[in-house]
């Protein structure tokens, strides 16, 4: 299945091994920044940021929608605590 056809059919989050746990918080955080990291990287280079669309869905399907506008405007502030 290419990585069009996965993103098409994408429903919600699949399981990730690396938050094996209920609470899925960290799971949250760790794909909005890998969202944000994966689209500077490719945009730094003049690539097609359309790979990064999958930490996009992850994360829009699991952070509650208040996390994500807070941390937008953290970021557009130039504020947001973590490293990206």
């Amino acid at each position: 299945m290419s990585h069009e056809e996965k993103l098409k059919n994408y429903r919600t989050a699949p399981f990730d091994a690396r938050f094996p746990n209920t609470n899925q918080t960290r799971n949250c955080y760790q794909n909005y920044l890998d969202y944000h990291r994966c689209n500077k990287a490719l945009t730094a280079k003049d690539k097609d940021p359309a790979p990064c669309e999958w930490y996009h869905r992850v994360y829009k399907s699991l952070c509650p929608i208040a996390w994500v506008q807070k941390w937008d405007d953290q970021l557009e502030a130039g504020t947001f605590p973590g490293k990206i």
